[in-house]
């Protein structure tokens, strides 16, 4: 069944009544080409067990399955799972799971999954108005080895963005500590069905064996990343005296100490550079 064929996706549409929602972001992909991209650039090995996020009519989860040991599909959708059990009926090596990906306990399910060795690796199409939760939350939550996933345009261009950019923030940090990131395509809105009104990109974020710097508290750390980003027109001086338990006196002297100018904002940042402040503001707090 070549469910990468906009035919076959109406016909399976027309079989179960399914409609896609809107509100739940389903553009499914219909092209070959960016299906093999993805798969080869997730780099499966077959000990390997996958974790897809919205398999949808299981076009990229069969692709997988032939390649990994396992694979754990989770969809939220109820209306998609009688069409997942027809699609995927030949793969025996397929779990899936209705839930929402946010309130699972995804490191819990990998550890039942992989206990006879391999490793875990992420595959995906994520939901637009979801994509930085679900990417901080196989961050900060799961010890994931990699994670390749097709988001927007834009949030990929801010992950990657440099300081200096007007589109680096908050998320270009988060995901450059804890990752390297790696583009595996441009995928054209055109490939979708239903059709977006965005481009997409496939990214590779491949979990670093130590944080992109060494920091004293992670907490603090983001903290300061947070609180330089959430008034990011401010300088420095003035930002950052959101933090809990600051002053404007303390965090005049975090500045100095890391060799800082006090009149910078958080977007001309390197990751060293808030690293050397939240260090400072640690040793203070």
């Amino acid at each position: 069944m070549k469910l990468y064929q906009k035919t076959t996706v109406k016909e399976i549409q027309e079989k179960y009544g399914f409609n896609f929602s809107r509100n739940l972001g389903q553009n499914f992909l219909i092209d070959k080409n960016i299906i093999d991209k993805i798969i080869a650039g997730t780099e499966i090995g077959p000990q390997d067990t996958v974790l897809e996020i919205g398999p949808g009519m299981g076009v990229i989860t069969a692709e997988a399955a032939a390649q990994a040991k396992k694979v754990i599909a989770v969809e939220v959708d109820k209306s998609l799972l009688p069409i997942l059990a027809e699609t995927l009926a030949g793969c025996d090596n397929v779990r899936i799971i209705n839930e929402d990906i946010l309130k699972l306990d995804i490191d819990k399910i990998i550890a039942e999954e992989t206990a006879g060795g391999g490793e875990a690796k992420v595959i995906g199409n994520l939901p637009y108005y979801i994509t930085t939760p679900i990417i901080m939350k196989l961050l900060e939550e799961t010890t994931v080895k990699s994670i390749t996933i097709m988001m927007q345009k834009e949030v990929a261009d801010r992950i990657k963005a440099a300081p200096g950019s007007k589109i680096y923030g908050a998320i270009s940090v988060a995901v450059q500590y804890y990752c390297q990131v790696e583009k595996i395509a441009d995928v054209p809105k055109t490939v979708f069905i239903p059709q977006p009104q965005v481009d997409s990109v496939v990214l590779r974020l491949v979990r670093k064996e130590e944080p992109g710097v060494g920091v004293l508290d992670k907490g603090i750390f983001f903290a300061c990343v947070k609180a330089g980003f959430g008034q990011r027109r401010k300088t420095l001086l003035n930002s950052l005296q959101t933090i809990r338990g600051t002053s404007k006196a303390m965090i005049e002297e975090c500045l100095a100490a890391a060799g800082v100018e006090a009149g910078r904002r958080a977007e001309t940042l390197s990751l060293e550079e808030f690293g050397k402040i939240s260090n400072e503001v640690y040793k203070r707090l």
